[in-house]
């Protein structure tokens, strides 16, 4: 085998070892950021539930005030006015 034929397959093997490298790189990256984007969805999701829960409470109170304040005082709806 000569030189030439030894450096061709050389200058073969190392490129397809750096096209093997770039597609594992770039494949590695995606799930990298799919996982990302997955982390920030259920992020959202918590911020969400937590977010409808504070509603939920606030509306809870909100009704135990207002029927403290029905037994307290006389309480007219705008259709029974005038």
């Amino acid at each position: 085998m000569s030189a030439a034929s030894r450096r061709a397959k050389a200058t073969l093997a190392a490129a397809i070892g750096l096209s093997a490298l770039t597609i594992w790189a770039v494949h590695f990256q995606q799930e990298q950021q799919h996982e990302t984007m997955y982390q920030g969805v259920l992020r959202d999701d918590e911020r969400r539930r937590e977010k409808r829960e504070k509603r939920e409470e606030e509306l809870r109170e909100s009704q135990r005030k207002r029927e403290i304040y029905e037994k307290v005082q006389r309480v007219e709806s705008d259709n029974q006015k005038g």
